[in-house]
């Protein structure tokens, strides 16, 4: 019972602690981020958040669940990458071959021996993918924060319910942190994410959720219906720019949840109307997974259905708009 406490309660209050107490030092200017051309925000807000959710969940994370000590030592390390990042803006050339080492690393400690070569380099692509697109998406108040707080709570759900229970601790402790510093980025946002949080937590996010289900926890599917409203907008958007021959590194406002704010939706509106559909893959996903095959395939192919038509609507939402302006 003590470890579940320190779980879920412990790295929320140290995450509000860390941001209280850096928001009144010179982090808070050196880490300013100041609003650009691709900025959704107005106003030079401090990217804080990633420092105060990693000593929030990693510490406690390491002490409750030690056998995933490869995982919290590789999120350390991109996160002190990615606070380099957040201070100097590195080259892909410096980043990315980090994110896919981690990625290796830690499916080599995580699975052994459990896929074959071309399984392996396929799922390191994919961690690989799934730590950047977290970082895609962490541009709206609330959004990144919330996707973390509920998709690691579902992890920690299904770890608990397969009986795994350091992966459960761990995932705890890592929504828990979220959760604090939701407290000080839901809209109207005093602090943001920056990368060394996204990062890492798009990382764990993967990593978690593939030894998950190498370990029986549950299946394939179920990390990626979990964090499914952040893989969908980010997938189908880098998809969209590649057919338009566009450069998919540089930063831009063409994910959905941009497109949303830039049509009139407050980012409050758009943080509760994520939350909802968040909040609905997770419990879709914890729901299947206790089902017949026959139940998760139905759900899957619901889910699919609804962000096709999704899709089209936020795009015939444009194209209305365009016409009438």
């Amino acid at each position: 019972m003590n470890a579940w406490i320190a779980a879920f309660a412990a790295p929320a209050a140290i995450a509000i602690a860390v941001i209280v107490v850096l928001r009144h030092s010179r982090w808070s200017s050196l880490l300013a981020d100041h609003p650009n051309a691709r900025s959704l925000h107005t106003q030079a807000t401090p990217r804080l958040g990633g420092i105060a959710i990693m000593l929030g969940a990693l510490p406690i994370a390491a002490v409750l669940a030690p056998s995933l000590a490869i995982a919290w030592a590789l999120a350390a390390c991109l996160a002190l990458v990615s606070l380099a990042d957040d201070f100097h803006s590195l080259p892909i050339a410096v980043r990315l071959p980090a994110h896919f080492a981690a990625a290796a690393l830690a499916l080599a400690v995580l699975a052994p021996a459990s896929l074959s070569p071309f399984a392996f380099a396929l799922t390191v692509v994919a961690v690989a993918w799934m730590t950047n697109l977290y970082n895609f998406m962490d541009g709206a108040d609330g959004l990144a924060g919330g996707m973390a707080a509920i998709g690691f709570g579902a992890y920690a759900l299904a770890a608990f319910a397969a009986g795994q229970t350091a992966l459960a601790l761990g995932a705890a402790a890592l929504s828990s942190a979220a959760l604090g510093f939701l407290a000080l980025n839901f809209p109207p946002a005093k602090v943001f994410m920056g990368d060394a949080g996204s990062i890492p937590l798009g990382f764990l996010a993967a990593a978690l959720g593939v030894h998950g289900a190498v370990s029986g926890a549950w299946p394939a599917w179920f990390p990626l219906l979990v964090f499914s409203p952040f893989v969908v907008d980010a997938s189908v958007t880098i998809a969209r720019r590649l057919a338009r021959g566009e450069r998919v590194w540089i930063a831009h406002r063409q994910h959905a949840y941009q497109r949303l704010v830039l049509s009139g939706w407050s980012p409050r509106r758009l943080a509760l109307a994520a939350y909802g559909v968040m909040l609905a893959a997770a419990a879709s996903a914890l729901a299947a997974r206790a089902g017949s095959e026959l139940i998760q395939y139905a759900i899957l192919a619901v889910w699919c259905g609804l962000y096709v038509v999704a899709c089209f609507a936020i795009h015939r939402r444009e194209v209305v708009e365009s016409v009438s302006s």
